[in-house]
């Protein structure tokens, strides 16, 4: 696309100023500056901020602004000046709300991310409003009821408010499978994953000889969302996915490191094999979090259990941002097999022994699977390639 759009962009990338979740939301805006557009990341979720040190939700949010400040300065001096934040007390950083509801005004796209905007009256100004599902299931659980009339007030109230948006995008990835139990009344979903900025990555990586033999991954144990019944089946978290794979440590060829947030039975998980990290220690800051990922011989992880048992083809952000350093991984099977290879790179597993089988291949060759692995991330997440279709689909 060769004209230069006017795009705001959402996350929750200050409220929760973890390494991951900066990753996960300024490759947005960073990855439509890179396009050539003009671009305003925007913060206004009506939440107060995580304060890491005290380890809970505070209402002022100038010391995670300051922070934001300093990392996009890091990142990228032009994006540094292209930001809005509303912390819980209503205080605002960066742009001035003037000048961001009037950018808004004249948007060609207000590209909504994960539900992490207050949508206000000025952001639905735009002349196209996109939303971006990344956490399908959760997102469409209240779909049945509202057809159904059984809706409660809150989810109406929610639902309503995503009807307001011209397009729908989701990382359902095989939300119109056959096999795909996410439902789809109401919105006409079209697939999208997680745009990856690579010379970002590309910066940071470690030859494969350089590394720790060990695979790892970053996660919260405890599930924000918690579970959500729909059409009568109950789906949850990563805990029931994990508990199957528990006792892998005892036979898998390599160690398996989890550095986890969220008060996790460090005490079992080592009991049974696991070397344990805090996780906010390794993703204290988006450098330290890449550090971390990029020093890994791969990743192993498990995904919520919504996303396997839904087939939904959802495909981890965390998990594109190791492909993007030539770290390959073994990740639990959710659908998205049918839209990116598998097999060499990156591996999937629905049982134990397929489990073991992705960790020993990376074990008995991890140059040739990081080179595939850096291969699935510049051919399937390239921030380009991503953010220039849902442009096109968003605009058509």
């Amino acid at each position: 696309m060769s004209n230069r759009l006017r795009i705001a962009v959402t996350g929750l990338a200050v409220t929760y100023p973890f390494g991951g979740v900066f990753w996960d939301y300024v490759q947005y805006p960073l990855g439509l500056l890179r396009l050539g557009h003009d671009v305003l990341y925007i913060e206004d979720t009506g939440r107060w901020a995580y304060d890491p040190a005290a380890e809970t939700f505070v209402e002022d949010g100038g010391g995670n602004a300051e922070e934001f400040q300093r990392q996009l300065l890091r990142l990228d001096p032009e994006l540094a000046e292209r930001w809005f934040y509303r912390d819980g007390a209503g205080r605002v950083y960066g742009r001035s709300w003037e000048e961001t509801a009037s950018f808004c005004r004249s948007a060609d796209l207000f590209l909504h991310i994960s539900a992490s905007c207050w949508m206000r009256d000025e952001y639905f100004a735009a002349k196209r409003v996109a939303f971006v599902d990344s956490d399908p299931m959760f997102t469409q659980a209240s779909v049945p009821d509202y057809l159904a009339g059984s809706i409660s007030d809150e989810d109406r109230e929610r639902v309503e408010t995503l009807l307001r948006h011209d397009v729908f995008f989701t990382f359902a990835e095989n939300v119109a499978g056959a096999d795909s139990r996410v439902p789809r009344g109401l919105f006409d979903w079209s697939t999208t994953r997680q745009p990856v900025v690579l010379d970002c990555f590309d910066a940071v990586a470690v030859a494969p000889e350089k590394r720790r033999r060990v695979l790892t991954t970053v996660a919260s144990w405890e599930s924000t969302e918690g579970g959500r019944v729909v059409d009568g089946v109950e789906y949850g978290g990563k805990g029931p996915e994990f508990e199957r794979f528990i006792d892998l440590p005892r036979t898998s060829a390599l160690p398996l490191e989890l550095a986890l947030a969220g008060r996790p039975p460090v005490k079992r998980l080592r009991s049974h094999g696991w070397l344990t990290r805090d996780g906010y220690e390794v993703s204290r800051e988006p450098w330290v979090y890449l550090d971390y990922l990029a020093g890994s011989l791969g990743e192993w992880s498990v995904a919520k259990n919504a996303y396997v048992a839904s087939h939904s083809g959802w495909f981890s952000c965390r998990t594109a941002c190791y492909l993007a350093l030539g770290v390959p991984a073994v990740v639990q099977r959710t659908g998205f097999e049918h839209s990116i290879p598998t097999g060499e790179g990156l591996f999937t597993f629905e049982t134990l022994d397929e489990a073991k089988a992705g960790i020993d291949a990376i074990a008995s060759d991890p140059e040739r699977h990081a080179r595939a692995a850096r291969e699935i991330a510049g051919e399937f997440f390239d921030s380009g390639k991503v953010l220039g279709r849902l442009l096109e689909e968003a605009l058509a």
